[in-house]
């Protein structure tokens, strides 16, 4: 993948769960030392099976220099929306790492506020390793989370969509209705919400 050329303290974001209708928005930071020298292939997490997600994350937090994760919850998307709460998340992570890489690259087209020299990349996840493994990390923590969510919630299987908006979801809200943890502002939710 790309940006192999890059030297010195390089951190990179990436997020998971900006289109789920429940949950909430989990972004990573992770700092690399340069290219590791021994590095596996890594790739969009959206393109990797859920074991190979789960083989990856301890190898990318034992190589990695540092590795952070930031949070939006429901109540934030709702309250801000979902590219703010999504930004929110992206500065919590990089804060969290404790670390000021010398540069910064991001997953997508803007910048985030804690780092205004960062370097957006559209599709930098699945363009470039360092990006790659944020992706990685962020996806398998929401992932887990969602699945906190599926034994507080059987009914709505969590486990299974991770709250994305599936037809199973959807049906499930329509029977047994909107649960504490679903966003009341998108769509496929705030229909079956009481005035």
């Amino acid at each position: 993948m790309g940006c192999c050329l890059l030297t010195g303290l390089i951190g990179a974001i990436d997020e998971a769960g900006r289109g789920p209708l429940a949950g909430p928005v989990v972004s990573s930071c992770v700092v690399w030392k340069g290219m590791p020298e021994s590095r596996v292939t890594v790739n969009d997490s959206k393109l990797l099976t859920e074991k190979k997600r789960s083989e990856l994350f301890p190898w990318i937090i034992e190589h990695a220099y540092a590795v952070g994760v930031g949070i939006a919850t429901h109540e934030e998307i709702d309250r801000i929306n979902i590219l703010k709460a999504t930004l929110l998340s992206m500065d919590r992570a990089l804060i969290n790492t404790g670390i000021r890489p010398d540069m910064l690259l991001i997953d997508g087209n803007r910048g985030i506020r804690s780092f205004p020299t960062g370097k957006p990349i559209i599709k930098g996840d699945r363009k470039c390793f360092f990006i790659a493994s944020a992706s990685i990390i962020a996806k398998v923590v929401r992932d887990s989370i969602m699945d906190v969510y599926h034994n507080l919630y059987p009914l709505y299987n969590f486990t299974q969509h991770k709250g994305y908006p599936t037809n199973a979801h959807k049906k499930a809200i329509g029977e047994h209705g909107v649960l504490p943890i679903h966003r009341r502002t998108f769509r496929g939710v705030k229909e079956h919400c009481a005035e």
